[in-house]
């Protein structure tokens, strides 16, 4: 798969660019290099793959490119490295999705070792992605009334339960919960709570 993966390099340092940019390609991968954070972000169009990134640059720091990246949703895995790191840098990176938290110099097989994690951890981010968008999708089908099921089967109420919340028939009740099913392509219950699962949040009307 690595034939349509890519490995982003953003760092401001033109030579740490560049090393980190032979190496890469040395051993097969495709690489695009950034001068900025805000230079990533204007050009990424997301291609799949990982980024590697310093922590100091002039504007947006790595850490808040990262940060900037989660708001995104995007399937991006990051490896962060620095110049100047300390223990606190580290945990932050690490709570907000890095693979590792490199300090220059680094060793390039374990540079090269969490390349191959982030991109493995990118592609599930990718999938997981992918299938939030299609129940997404799903879910903006459905009437208000339908939502209003479907979030109440996902809670765990039975027919007569729902029918009784929302002062209906359990006739009608099992009407919109069909409807729910087939809208959703869920193939039961355990099926149809798995995918509303992947919503963040209930979506209201």
């Amino acid at each position: 798969m690595r034939a349509n993966e890519w490995v982003f390099v953003v760092d401001d340092d033109q030579a740490a660019r560049e090393s980190l940019e032979y190496l890469l390609i040395s051993v097969g991968y495709r690489v695009s290099t950034f001068t900025s954070a805000r230079d990533f972000l204007d050009n990424y169009d997301d291609r799949l793959g990982c980024v590697i990134l310093d922590v100091r640059m002039p504007g947006m720091s790595g850490l808040q490119l990262q940060l900037e990246l989660q708001k995104r949703h995007s399937p991006l895995a990051s490896i962060v490295v620095t110049g100047h790191g300390d223990v606190p840098m580290a945990v932050t990176a690490m709570r907000h999705g890095a693979i590792d938290f490199l300090q220059k110099p680094f060793n390039n097989q374990i540079l090269l070792d969490r390349t191959e994690e982030a991109l493995a951890r990118a592609r599930g981010l990718y999938r997981a992605e992918v299938a939030r968008s299609e129940v997404d999708g799903s879910f903006n089908r459905l009437t208000c009334r339908e939502r209003e099921v479907a979030w109440l089967v996902y809670a765990g109420m039975s027919n007569k339960r729902i029918a009784a919340e929302l002062s209906l028939s359990c006739k009608t009740v099992e009407v919109h919960r069909a409807s729910v099913m087939a809208k959703m392509s869920a193939h039961s219950i355990a099926d149809l709570v798995q995918k509303l699962s992947v919503l963040v949040v209930p979506k209201p009307c």
